[in-house]
């Protein structure tokens, strides 16, 4: 939580929200995976991803400050993909803040593309989130 909170363009979900995606669903089948990158037993990243039938999405990226632009974020995303992969999914889908410019253009790089709009979707502070795709077939 101290590092989601520190990361402006996380989504700043509560703990109960975060507890709740690593816990599993009664008659869902969902599956996730929670991958962590550490630096000499320090978190400096993590990524939610989640399945859901033949869709992935992830589900949230935090990457501690001193860490960004190191790759730390790729590596987790395309973990994230490869994870959604072996789940035989056919795409993976995720939301970016649309003044996230920096996640959006990771997301880019890694084959996303955008897909629509929520308005208003995130707090701390409100901000409409961009939908984005990617295919995995």
């Amino acid at each position: 939580m101290v590092l989601e909170r520190a990361v402006e363009g996380a989504p700043h979900w509560s703990e109960q929200e975060y507890a709740a995606m690593l816990t599993p669903c009664e008659g869902v089948v969902v599956r996730r995976r929670l991958i962590v990158a550490d630096r000499d037993s320090t978190l400096i990243g993590f990524a939610v991803a989640k399945v859901i039938g033949d869709v992935g999405e992830l589900e949230s990226v935090a990457v501690a400050a001193g860490e960004r632009r190191n790759g730390v974020g790729l590596a987790l995303c395309e973990a994230a993909i490869e994870w959604c992969r072996g789940q035989q999914v056919e795409a993976v889908e995720l939301e970016v803040r649309s003044k996230n410019e920096a996640a959006a253009a990771l997301y880019k790089e890694l084959g996303f593309t955008d897909a629509g709009v929520r308005k208003a979707y995130y707090r701390d502070p409100v901000d409409d989130a961009v939908l984005m795709t990617k295919v995995c077939r």
